[in-house]
């Protein structure tokens, strides 16, 4: 390798040749060109990096080593608890109160997204003040109150406008809002203001200029909706989307204050009888992140689904990778004579960055839908 740069450095030889009064010897033909190849490389040391990586690693081998030397842990009643049934029968509370929950949270948030982008001053009011309350208020302050709504109103039903007079049909207020309901209300209206914005930030993400080339070429306001701005757009709404979700399996812990017997209420329960505290805390600590992680890996694959619109190879998943590496190796050790092909895709930027491919440095893809 060459480069164009000519030298500058004057030849030791004629520097001798002054000193001593000689003429000086005729110089080389200068060629003007210095040979890169002869400069020694000094690689970077990157001390802070590896000082960093190594203070990581102890204080990870030192957790590593507590867990399995503190007897305070007591695994074995972490055993014995993790899959009993009052255990089992909370974590299945949790499960459904987040499915409902986030099912009606998304479905009612779709329809405020819908009317804070909508042309109405008046449905554009209601939404916004729906969801400025809902965000201002506590969820745990939300769920006492719904699940004290009859001390406000001792009935509801159907009647006579701007009066009591129920005359169509009347229900006590306590036993129509169970804790059950109060949870479920509670829950999914906290859930609908967040996904509101979350779902108007993932439509708003869309280029203008692709809808008016759809209106120009005629196609219908429905399928323009379905076929070119909900797939551009649930791009930047999924990873969003189910941060809230894990956040709403999290959130359900909260309805322990009004009794109701999720997992975590469950857990509270047996330690208050046992007072054996950190192993039932860490059986739902293992819980909540075994949910966690399950929604991650489902976050992960919608993700790549909806990234086939902005790449044209996909990278390949951890489990195709995982193969191709164990298909080589065997091939490596001679009981496979022809070896695997190359793996296609393995070049393919990661998922999360190729979903923002479609608009590179639109800020509004990463949002979080509080534009």
């Amino acid at each position: 390798m060459t480069d164009t740069v000519p030298r500058v450095d004057r030849d030791p030889r004629v520097d001798r040749d002054l000193r001593d009064g000689a003429a000086p010897a005729p110089a080389p033909a200068a060629t003007g060109r210095v040979d890169l190849s002869d400069i020694p490389v000094v690689r970077t040391k990157h001390w802070f990096r590896w000082t960093v990586a190594a203070i990581v690693v102890f204080v990870l081998a030192q957790f590593l080593w507590s867990l399995v030397t503190n007897e305070n842990y007591e695994w074995g009643y972490f055993a014995h608890y993790f899959l009993s049934e009052p255990v089992l029968q909370g974590l299945g509370l949790t499960l459904v109160y987040t499915a409902v929950s986030a099912t009606l949270g998304f479905l009612f948030g779709t329809l405020l997204a819908l009317a804070r982008l909508a042309k109405s001053p008046l449905l554009n009011a209601a939404a916004w003040s729906f969801i400025w309350f809902f965000r201002s208020v506590p969820l745990v302050v939300q769920l006492v109150v719904w699940y004290n709504l009859g001390y406000l109103y001792p009935t509801l039903g159907l009647g006579t406008p701007f009066t009591t007079d129920f005359w169509l049909v009347e229900f006590p207020t306590v036993q129509l809002i169970s804790a059950f309901a109060a949870g479920v209300l509670g829950l999914s209206l906290h859930q609908a203001a967040y996904s509101a914005e979350i779902i108007r930030g993932g439509l708003l993400s869309v280029d203008q200029g692709q809808l008016e080339a759809a209106a120009a070429l005629g196609i219908p306001p429905r399928r323009r909706l379905s076929r070119i701005v909900l797939p551009q757009a649930m791009r930047s709404i999924i990873p969003n989307a189910t941060n809230e979700v894990i956040g709403l399996v999290k959130g359900t812990s909260v309805l322990f204050v009004i009794a109701v017997p999720e997992l975590f209420y469950a857990v509270q329960v047996i330690y208050n009888r046992n007072s054996r505290v950190i192993p039932l805390l860490l059986v739902a600590v293992v819980w909540y992140t075994i949910i966690t992680t399950i929604l991650s890996v489902l976050q992960y694959y919608i993700e790549r689904h909806y990234a086939r619109g902005s790449v044209r190879v996909l990278p390949p998943t951890p489990l195709q990778r995982a193969r191709h590496w164990i298909a080589l190796q065997w091939a490596r050790l001679g009981d496979d004579p022809t070896p695997p092909p190359a793996l296609v895709g393995a070049d393919a930027p990661p998922v999360d960055r190729a979903t923002r491919h479609a608009a590179p440095g639109d800020s509004r893809f990463t949002s979080g839908g509080e534009s």
